[in-house]
């Protein structure tokens, strides 16, 4: 557990001192929903009645943040938690209800790329229009027009109408585009992840580059691992409300409870009042030796599952079995009767099963177990899914799934 100092260290910036380049004050931004879709019902409700046909929904609520120079900054949430809202407020794109956005240098914004191309012009064409539109003057983008053809990957295809373009070509050039306008301040929503695989490489590349220049990066992104890698800080927004702001690992701690609390809310209210399987899974306990309920897990710690099955009927022959899949749902594990050939008495009423798991290793984050009751040829007859969780200690010495120590040293001169 991070003690009270551990936490008040990770909640101070490491770049206090350094001047603000976006200042955010008491910002709150609404949005009126309207409950009639047809031209024909707007009509019929103009006037007083009109208004029972619409309702405001604040997709932020008085936000305050200060953003100093240099540093990189994730916003995270769940769905429909303001991230964008937030991240084109400070883009200018959207204008707050109430409150100010104060931004210094030149910003680039890579959220809705390629919003100002025009499908019957080429991408050259394209290019100086879209630069233009970023604040660019045409001598600035003939200078660099080589970097964004070398880094959009387009190719020949460059003096094709965009129309003709994949989804990916236009994605790809649009990045290109934006990322050499020579930003201070760079925004980006989800944006690392279009593209295959070598694309994405080279703008994690790009961004890494643009933090060792000392720009200013605010990042919206839904990959935890990401923003952990990339993020000195984080602010975790929930219903339109910073919840958090601090270190990015703490930030991720915070955000994965939120969700959490959301996944026990939904699959109680999903949950089926009758369910006709004669076989239920009735209980799943976890439990690491020598720690706290709900404490972290660390790297060699045991974990140990228990599992209480119930059938309505003699079960003569039956296997039992765990899962653990990550948040992105990958198999961590997984071990059943048949691989540790144990043999189980007939299942009378109900029966609990336990698991040791000794000197677990993983990767530090939230991790899912499911448990399943089995015929003896495999067959699942009920399973749970998500029925505990457990999440790993985080670490920055390593990332991935699977956790070892590890050494470096270099070979010869």
């Amino acid at each position: 557990m991070s003690t009270e100092n551990e936490i008040d260290r990770e909640t101070r910036s490491p770049f206090d001192g350094a001047p603000d380049v976006v200042t955010v004050r008491n910002v709150s931004k609404r949005f009126t929903i309207r409950k009639d879709n047809s031209l024909k019902e707007r009509v019929v409700t103009l006037g007083r009645a009109g208004r029972r046909h619409s309702e405001d929904f604040w997709a932020l609520k008085d936000i305050n943040l200060d953003i100093p120079a240099g540093t990189t900054i994730g916003l995270l949430g769940p769905n429909g938690s303001g991230k964008s809202t937030l991240l084109k407020t400070i883009g200018g794109i959207l204008e707050p209800t109430t409150g100010s956005v104060e931004r210094r240098g030149r910003l680039a914004a890579l959220i809705e790329l390629g919003a100002g191309f025009h499908p019957d012009l080429t991408g050259r064409e394209n290019v100086y229009l879209n630069a233009a539109i970023l604040g660019q003057t045409q001598e600035e983008t003939e200078a660099r027009f080589e970097d964004i053809l070398q880094f959009s990957g387009i190719g020949d295809f460059i003096d094709t109408q965009v129309k003709f373009y994949s989804s990916g070509m236009y994605v790809r050039l649009a990045f290109a585009v934006a990322i050499n306008t020579d930003p201070d301040v760079l925004l980006v929503d989800e944006v690392l992840a279009v593209g295959d695989e070598q694309f994405q490489k080279k703008c994690l590349d790009k961004i890494r580059e643009f933090q060792e220049q000392g720009r200013t990066i605010i990042l919206v992104s839904h990959s935890l691992g990401q923003v952990q890698e990339l993020c000195d800080s984080a602010v975790v927004l929930h219903h339109g409300e910073v919840k958090f702001q601090g270190s990015a690992r703490l930030a991720v701690k915070n955000f994965r409870e939120i969700l959490e609390g959301r996944r026990i809310a939904e699959a109680e209210a999903a949950r089926p009042e009758e369910d006709a399987n004669p076989a239920k899974v009735e209980h799943v306990e976890l439990e690491i030796p020598g720690r706290a309920p709900g404490e972290e897990h660390h790297h060699g710690d045991d974990l140990v599952v228990r599992a209480t099955f119930s059938h309505s009927d003699v079960l003569p022959e039956w296997r039992a079995g765990i899962k653990i899949e990550n948040h992105l749902g990958h198999p961590a594990f997984g071990v059943d009767s048949r691989q540790l050939q144990t043999t189980h008495a007939p299942l009378r009423g109900s029966a609990t099963v336990e698991w040791r798991l000794e000197d677990l290793r993983l990767g530090g984050g939230q991790y899912f177990v499911h448990v399943f009751l089995a015929k003896p040829n495999g067959e699942h007859i009920v399973i749970q899914r998500e029925a505990a969780r457990f999440v790993v200690q985080d670490e920055d010495t390593q990332s991935g799934i699977a956790w070892t120590r590890s050494t470096e040293r270099q070979i010869g001169a």
